[in-house]
């Protein structure tokens, strides 16, 4: 605890000084490329108080406890926020530690040691908006549409909200509702679960491809924000008993951002997920999606041909539209006539004539695509392969000099040769128009702000069936876990590419009818890395970890 013995001027000059530093400008580290941010003024504070310096991840605060501990007006007022008890102690982050007035008033109500940290200014008010937004708005949704008729008087004419007036002119469920995409997008994740359970709703955010529980909801502001999703979407609020899909258009920092709705009803109630595209990551440049410069090589080759297939492959999930997305968006110009057909439309771009599949009124892959075909297209992309009709047409408009994109949900590259067969193409005509075939999954990035060197113990090369020279150690990266990255150890993904080109050998196999494994081993020979192999490449060069490799290339 700061030294009561200090000025008592001292709390305003600090404060002071902490905004002319900023105003200031002040190059990092005697850098010009840099100024003195935020943390760094934080840090220099801590320092000078003797107190340690944290970052805040909200995704791990206690929400119950904040709010059990300090109003939000205090919290803002005196910058503060509680982060954990500790031993009977309270942990308390704040951002100006020479605030002695708010620390002992805090200390008063509480009743409790305290113990501070110091934190940077911005991160404590995104802490305090992100536990009092989203929980106040449900809080105060949960007393509005908790509350009934008064029993006390029975002569009493009480007005009851109806649906339609809950659902779409409560103001606390607008609240919640956007503080949860705010923060979601804070957070970057792809998408978000709402979840009824049997006595609550919770709230789980997808980042990095992995599951995180961030809120729970009462039961009865559940049913809200599930129709207060409807309404933005477009959805039919009256009806619960069969699955809906829809899409909210919205703008964040001056770009346009996606959200993909599906409801599905389940044995608690109606289940939301929202998938969230922005053009930044659903439209990359190819160099950035993960590909080393021998594939990127054959992969610009495929998108460069006039006319046949390139197919992408993997399961839900392994980022297969990011990569047929950006090759469109590599190859689109004036010159050209993309279209594409799509279930549903991922995100709207205006450089694709985008159609979207509508099976009740007829419009599937097969006829949306018979149709493109007399719209004069030159590139083509098929949201997916599904059955012999698509397939067929698809085959057709390779053969009458398209370029067409799709995807197959097949283990690996070969599987698509077999997967083709399988939905009635002649194995003469696949290995006419198959230009290629690319398998491809997600794996989780090591953290670079907190990776560190390590080595694999003897079991985890047994299970990667390395061999490593008797005296030698395999040398790896592994991510200790930081704020940049919520303590995961992990940040962002890459792709892992297996690229299986149709060369004269395997347009041969092709012809004699080999199954996968066989024109497999043959790729192999001829130069292809497997998923596997393309995923050691990047775990010897520090980018994934041994569980990732396992993760996303088990066999």
């Amino acid at each position: 605890m700061p030294s009561r013995q200090r000025h008592p001027r001292a709390y305003e000059q600090k404060a002071l000084a902490y905004e002319i530093v900023q105003r200031l400008r002040l190059p990092n580290n005697g850098s010009l490329n840099s100024i003195l941010g935020e943390v760094e003024i934080a840090q220099a504070v801590a320092k000078d108080a003797g107190l340690p310096f944290v970052r805040i991840d909200t995704l791990g605060l206690d929400a119950d406890l904040i709010e059990s501990k300090i109003s939000r007006p205090f919290a803002r007022k005196h910058r503060m926020v509680p982060l954990q008890l500790e031993n009977g102690k309270l942990r308390v982050a704040c951002s100006n530690p020479y605030d002695i007035e708010g620390i002992d008033s805090f200390r008063r109500i509480v009743d409790r040691e305290v113990t501070l940290v110091v934190a940077s200014e911005p991160d404590i008010l995104k802490a305090i908006n992100e536990v009092y937004g989203l929980r106040h708005s449900v809080k105060r949704a949960e007393r509005d549409l908790s509350s009934g008729i008064d029993l006390g008087n029975l002569e009493q004419l009480v007005h009851m909200k109806s649906e339609s007036e809950i659902e779409s002119s409560d103001q606390h469920i607008v609240n919640a509702v956007e503080f949860m995409l705010q923060h979601a997008y804070d957070t970057r994740a792809s998408d978000i679960h709402i979840e009824p359970k049997r006595e609550h709703c919770l709230i789980r955010f997808r980042i990095d491809g992995v599951l995180h529980d961030i809120q729970t909801m009462p039961k009865v502001v559940h049913k809200a924000v599930v129709n207060r999703i409807k309404t933005m979407s477009r959805l039919d609020i009256a009806e619960k008993r069969r699955p809906q899909d829809g899409r909210v258009k919205t703008t964040r920092a001056g770009k346009d951002i996606e959200l993909r709705v599906s409801t599905l009803p389940t044995a608690f109630g109606e289940k939301v997920v929202l998938r969230i595209f922005a053009p930044d990551i659903l439209l990359k440049d190819l160099g950035q999606l993960g590909f080393y410069d021998d594939e990127l090589t054959v992969f610009n080759d495929f998108i460069s041909r006039p006319h046949g297939i390139i197919l992408v492959t993997g399961p839900t999930g392994s980022g297969k539209t990011t990569t047929l997305y950006s090759a469109l968006k590599t190859i689109a110009s004036r010159e050209i006539n993309v279209t594409t057909i799509e279930d549903p439309i991922e995100m709207v771009y205006e450089d694709f004539n985008q159609t979207a599949v509508h099976t009740k009124a007829a419009v599937t892959f097969a006829s949306a695509l018979r149709h493109i075909l007399r719209q004069d297209p030159d590139v083509i992309m098929v949201g997916e392969i599904r059955d012999d009709e698509t397939a067929q047409y698809a085959a057709q408009a390779a053969l009458t000099g398209h370029l067409v994109f799709s995807t197959l949900h097949t283990n690996d590259a070969a599987s698509s040769i077999t997967r083709l067969a399988d939905l009635g193409l002649e194995r003469y005509l696949i290995s006419s128009i198959l230009i290629g075939s690319v398998a491809q999954r997600l794996a989780r990035k090591v953290c670079s702000h907190c990776s560190k060197d390590c080595f694999l113990t003897e079991d985890e090369i047994t299970a990667l069936r390395l061999t490593v020279p008797k005296g030698k150690r395999a040398r790896a990266k592994l991510g200790e876990g930081c704020f940049e990255c919520r303590g995961t150890g992990y940040l962002e993904r890459t792709g892992i590419f297996e690229i299986l080109p149709m060369t004269e050998t395997i347009q041969q196999l092709t012809i004699e009818g080999a199954d996968a494994p066989h024109i497999k081993r043959e790729a192999v020979a001829g130069g292809m890395n497997t998923l596997r192999q393309s995923a050691l490449r990047k775990l010897a060069e520090g980018v994934t970890t041994f569980e990732e490799v396992v993760r996303v290339t088990a066999i």
